[in-house]
């Protein structure tokens, strides 16, 4: 599979079939890593071999209390920044219909993270 004439890497691939149902699924090389979109949404990030999925503080509770780990990673200055973004339960990784009920957190917290659109004078 290729987009653009680069190969998918294998978890991109696979979660772009898992994603499959939700919608128009779109995968974007970016920053070392892979952003997803469902119908113009930015919901998930594969890094390092990694899914994360978009939480708020609306449902990264659902994502913690599931066994989920954040995405974080190393500034220059040694701090960690940590980021919305949430690992899931292994078993949504098997099938869409695992993966389901978790898209559609990630898909409500990019709805609500939506910036309201000016209007036009």
């Amino acid at each position: 599979m290729s987009r653009q004439g680069q190969t998918l890497p294998e978890l991109v691939a696979h979660a772009n079939e898992l994603f499959a149902p939700l919608g128009h699924i779109r995968a974007k090389a970016m920053f070392g890593g892979w952003g997803f979109y469902c119908d113009e949404l930015f919901f998930a990030i594969v890094v390092d071999e990694t899914l994360y999925l978009k939480a708020d503080a609306d449902s990264a509770e659902r994502f913690r209390t599931a066994g989920g780990e954040p995405f974080s990673y190393a500034l220059r200055d040694g701090s960690v920044q940590t980021m919305n973004y949430w690992t899931v339960p292994e078993e949504a990784l098997e099938t869409p219909a695992g993966m389901r009920p978790w898209a559609q957190l990630a898909l409500a917290a990019a709805v609500r993270a939506r910036k309201p659109k000016k209007a036009k004078r």
